[in-house]
């Protein structure tokens, strides 16, 4: 993904348009059945120009998470402060993501977002307020966010939400 010169002077620069994009070929599912788990997730394309990420957790088989990520991808965000996502969502708990390499396992930066009923929310991922985690755990070691580094970002669901989920996605900007 390269972003042409005239988007590199303003405030935000859009890394996904939901109303735009043509596929979800560059996202991925990761549920917890990599644990053992039996959560199911799907990330499609509706017909309001938006994205979905659904499905159901799990809490059986010590499961209890699912999650769609980009593939490994170049952002290019140095000089970014953070992310802006908006979503409408279903009042349950969320993560929004970052991961700053392309491995599948790893340390990623998590920022928790409440969802309010069918409402329309406008979320601020600030790079400098993303915990990172790994496997769930918090390393309170490890480095902040890189923006010029990110790789990877998604959504997850967790924290013991079992049941239906329903997260619906507009679009993801990145903003100075």
């Amino acid at each position: 993904m390269s972003m042409n010169s005239d988007t590199r002077d303003s405030d935000e620069a859009i890394l996904f348009d939901f109303g735009r994009l043509e596929n979800t070929d560059d996202w991925l599912i990761v549920n917890d059945g990599v644990m053992g788990g039996l959560s199911k997730s799907r990330f499609v394309l509706s017909d309001s120009n938006t994205a979905v990420f659904s499905g159901n957790v799990s809490l059986e088989n010590n499961g209890g998470f699912a999650s769609t990520r980009t593939k490994a991808m170049q952002f290019q965000l140095d000089g970014f402060k953070g992310i802006l996502v908006r979503v409408k969502g279903d009042g349950k708990k969320y993560q929004f993501r970052i991961r700053t390499d392309d491995r599948f396992d790893g340390v990623s930066y998590r920022h928790h977002f409440e969802t309010e009923i069918d409402q329309w929310q406008t979320i601020s991922v600030p790079f400098d307020k993303c915990v990172p985690v790994f496997r769930g755990r918090i390393l309170p070691n490890a480095e902040p966010v890189s923006p010029k580094d990110i790789q990877q970002v998604g959504f997850l669901i967790s924290d013991k939400q079992a049941g239906d989920f329903n997260l619906e996605i507009q679009w993801i900007k990145a903003y100075r």
